[in-house]
């Protein structure tokens, strides 16, 4: 693998991503009301939360696209809002929709942005990561083509140039069908075993539950719930047991933790209804 796309954890000590006491409003709208959170580097850190809950608010914060009223963050030992140049070359930012030239090739879209990093090479790095990406049989191929799986992947590829030891992506999996799905999480899973920090924000449960190692539930501008999966489920009473014992879902955690029912009940809940604790599996 080529040095120009490996990634490191250990420059930095302390956690990737600091988080303290984050406020944001826009007039009488209160978005972040004091957020607080730490992500351990090459982990996958999710920010669940319904629409509107302010997930994108906060990454837009530590991507120094936005200034917090009150708070502090820091993202690679760098404050968001004193460092933002240093910032900004620690981080990549992958949005809902992937932001690629559909006339050019998935090759051409590397190397593209590898020549507007300045990097030297630039061949040589698109070659590394379509090898990396899975993309290469479709190298050649205008990027109209590519199915949206694949144009998710080239999507985070474009965004690893320059080795940035953290990633944030926003709703990465949004309009995407459940194969495409399945591709991204599997990018991200290798993203954080090649020692990438990543900060998933995501309406979907099922998606925190199968890529976090730490789970954050934002809910009205706050952190309500944080821990591994294990400790939010530790939040709710332990199983009954008649036959078999059932542990409960994220999605059991997220609707006792912010309340079954609020008004602001659009988290997307995939698949059927989770049984009760009483029934078997």
């Amino acid at each position: 693998m080529s040095t120009d796309i490996q990634m490191t954890t250990d420059q930095i000590p302390g956690p990737a991503i600091h988080v303290r006491a984050l406020e944001k409003s826009y007039k009488d709208l209160h978005v972040l009301r004091g957020v607080d959170f730490d992500v351990a580097r090459g982990s996958i850190f999710a920010l669940l939360g319904s629409n509107s809950a302010g997930k994108t608010t906060v990454v837009k914060i530590l991507a120094t696209m936005l200034r917090p009223d009150a708070g502090t963050a820091t993202v690679d030992g760098f404050d968001v809002a004193a460092q933002p140049a240093s910032v900004r070359e620690s981080i990549s930012l992958t949005g809902q929709f992937a932001a690629v030239d559909d006339i050019l090739t998935g090759r051409e879209n590397l190397v593209l942005m590898a020549r507007l990093r300045r990097l030297k090479d630039a061949g040589r790095i698109a070659d590394d990561l379509l090898t990396r990406f899975q993309l290469t049989d479709a190298a050649d191929r205008r990027v109209a083509t590519y199915s949206g799986g694949m144009r998710r992947r080239l999507d985070i590829a474009m965004s690893l140039i320059g080795s940035p030891p953290v990633i944030f992506l926003d709703e990465p999996t949004t309009g995407l069908d459940p194969q495409s799905r399945a591709e991204v999480w599997n990018t991200v899973k290798d993203l954080a075993g090649k020692g990438t920090t990543v900060l998933l924000t995501t309406q979907y449960l099922d998606e925190a539950e199968q890529l976090a190692d730490r789970i954050a539930i934002l809910h009205e501008g706050r952190i309500i719930a944080n821990g591994t999966l294990a400790e939010l489920r530790g939040l709710l009473p332990p199983a009954e047991i008649e036959y078999v014992e059932k542990q409960p879902t994220l999605e059991d955690v997220f609707l006792a933790v912010v309340g079954a029912g609020s008004k602001d009940g659009d988290v997307a809940m995939t698949g059927a209804p989770a049984p009760t604790s009483k029934e078997l599996r």
